[in-house]
């Protein structure tokens, strides 16, 4: 949305855009920058606005960065449910292990990496990383049991899908210093084969 377009909108509307903007900006500095090159000034500059608007939608700079790793994190889990929109009814279970590998790799993981560094060592952003990801992490367990039609009355399943994505994580992890796609697409049939195992035939 260009600067033309969002001057024409309501003001609400007006609001609206230019807040998605600077949280789409910090999201991005934070993937390419790290914390410590991601400053207000720094992110309202890329997102186009003032330094007093990116102030007035979020007062500090922990307000600022939570929020958008937050935002784009609803985003990807939006977009998740999206590709399998009749849940695990029409899904296969290795292209969902697949999708849900893919929320650890590219700039929304590495923001979230930096700010999770951040917040070991700033006393101020600290527990409110820890909130956030502690939230994020249920919606994206909640989403992973919807489209593997995970029974988590079982014994073991509930370990068996947080496994899942820690494995996922380590994934990404592995992903910032080299093309891991090769080893990653291995793993990902692998997994898919024992979760098969563990939670019963593939629901597709």
């Amino acid at each position: 949305m260009d600067m033309t377009t969002v001057d024409r909108l309501p003001k609400q509307d007006r609001s609206r855009a230019t807040r998605q903007r600077l949280l789409e900006a910090a999201v991005a500095c934070l993937a390419e920058h790290g914390w410590a090159g991601s400053t207000v000034a720094v992110v309202a500059e890329r997102a186009g606005v003032s330094r007093g608007a990116a102030q007035h939608h979020f007062p500090t700079r922990e307000d600022l960065f939570t929020a958008a790793v937050e935002y784009v994190a609803e985003e990807r889990s939006l977009a998740l449910r999206a590709l399998f929109p009749e849940g695990a009814q029409g899904a296969d279970r290795r292209a969902v292990v697949a999708a849900l590998v893919d929320l650890y790799t590219g700039p929304l993981f590495r923001a979230a990496l930096h700010l999770w560094v951040a917040a070991s060592n700033e006393e101020q952003l600290g527990p409110r990383v820890t909130e956030l990801e502690a939230r994020v992490g249920r919606e994206t367990h909640r989403i992973a049991v919807d489209l593997l039609a995970a029974d988590e009355t079982r014994p073991g399943v509930r370990e068996t899908v947080q496994g899942l994505l820690d494995m996922a994580r380590g994934l990404g992890l592995a992903n910032l210093l080299t093309d891991d796609r090769a080893r990653r697409d291995r793993v990902v049939a692998q997994w898919a084969n024992l979760l098969d195992a563990a939670l019963g035939q593939d629901p597709s």
